[in-house]
């Protein structure tokens, strides 16, 4: 691996940093004290900031030569509302809060690549250090664009990075095209005539219209799409009755859609309505069906992707930088990415052989109690930052996929 020497240098203060933050874990539109941590960094590196976009958010600018173009490199800052189980040294000092995503390694690894980039300046044009708040189910992107992110740092481009669990120190994920799912919620409520369980011909039992329901949605899938298309229907809730000798009046479905395109959304939310509608119309009760579009699909953009592709290899080597397998997670960059061109990678985090005694019992995967970012990803993942921005600005505009 090609690791900026001197960035290696300073991995030990960046990672003290990162565990200062894990230890700290703050929610969506609440990293209050996170974002204070990364506007005097940069303050103390002489990067001028502006904050409070999408309440929280910091943004970090670095200017070289006379270029007007720019870039940007997308962080995010916040945690998860979990338990931690972990019991070293930097664990979450706050009940019910986790950085069980990595956020935490996110926002150091941007700090890696800032501090090098206001030292060296080794480009010609400007770039926008974007931390970002609310990830986690806040659409802190969203926000940050409507505060008129774009508007006051038009970027040519923009990137983001997430730590991947499985994929090995030292290999990146790339990839054109979609690569995370959009995130939907659908909320059903079936209402029919509560009474006696032992005399259910004088009531409507809406808990088999639940089960026949839940039934059918599979077949969307299976039946209503194409073969070659994906998406997700997962039931995750149901909810009904309060004793054992009732027949309730209503039961409650709840759950979520996950889809890499607008056209198998709208015929998942279509066939899920009529099949509610119409499967509650046969059972004789009352059909309440709600269906909330939440993140749509993350999809990289074929230039920045492949630019990004060669810039990895570059560092790590062709063999390393892999394939992009699309994940039917979600990540709100996507509302970046419907703005500006541009490309979400990988980076991987290994298989948690990393982890400091006192970790939990569980893996190391994301959402994972058990969880923790690899510090050794600091040093690479700040590295692929910086050589990204020398690689963009070295470039002719058509070049470089503007």
């Amino acid at each position: 691996m090609k690791v900026i020497d001197s960035i290696l240098t300073q991995s030990a203060a960046i990672a003290a940093v990162r565990r200062d933050i894990h230890a700290h874990p703050e929610l969506c539109f609440q990293e209050v004290r996170t974002a204070d941590v990364v506007a005097a960094k940069l303050t103390e590196w002489g990067i001028p900031i502006e904050r409070g976009m999408g309440t929280t958010g910091v943004v970090g600018i670095v200017k070289n030569g006379t270029s007007s173009r720019a870039i940007g490199l997308r962080a995010d800052m916040d945690a998860l509302p979990m338990q931690e189980f972990n019991t070293f040294d930097h664990a979450s000092q706050h009940a019910g809060k986790m950085h069980a995503c990595g956020h935490d390694g996110h926002t150091a690894m941007l700090l890696a690549a800032a501090q090098h980039l206001a030292t060296n300046r080794n480009f010609d044009g400007t770039v926008y250090l974007i931390f970002q708040p609310a990830e986690e189910g806040g659409g802190g992107a969203r926000e940050m664009i409507k505060d008129g992110l774009f508007e006051k740092f038009d970027v040519q481009a923009v990137f983001g990075m997430h730590n991947w669990p499985g994929y090995q120190v030292g290999q990146f994920a790339v990839s054109p095209g979609p690569v995370m799912a959009s995130t939907n919620e659908f909320r059903i409520r079936i209402t029919g005539k509560g009474g006696h369980a032992a005399m259910p011909h004088n009531g409507i039992d809406p808990v088999p219209v639940a089960c026949q329901m839940v039934q059918a949605f599979q077949t969307i899938v299976s039946r209503n799409m194409k073969p070659i298309d994906a998406g997700v229907i997962s039931v995750t809730m149901i909810h009904a009755g309060e004793a054992t000798n009732v027949i309730p009046d209503h039961c409650e479905i709840q759950g979520t859609v996950r889809t890499f395109t607008t056209e198998v959304l709208e015929l998942i939310e279509r066939r899920m309505r009529e099949v509610a509608e119409h499967t509650c119309a046969a059972f004789g009760t009352q059909c309440d069906f709600r269906f909330v579009r939440n993140y749509p699909a993350t999809v990289n953009a074929v230039a920045q992707a492949e630019f990004a592709r060669t810039v990895m290899q570059d560092i790590v080597g062709a063999d390393n930088v892999l394939a992009q397998e699309p994940t039917m997670g979600a990540e709100d960059f996507a509302y970046m990415l419907q703005a500006k061109p541009g490309a979400y990678c990988f980076i991987g985090n290994g298989d948690g052989g990393h982890r400091e005694a006192g970790h939990g019992g569980g893996p190391c995967m994301l959402h994972n109690p058990s969880y923790d970012f690899n510090d050794d990803l600091i040093p690479l993942g700040a590295t692929y930052w910086v050589r990204l921005v020398e690689a963009w600005f070295a470039q002719p505009a058509q070049g470089a996929g503007e």
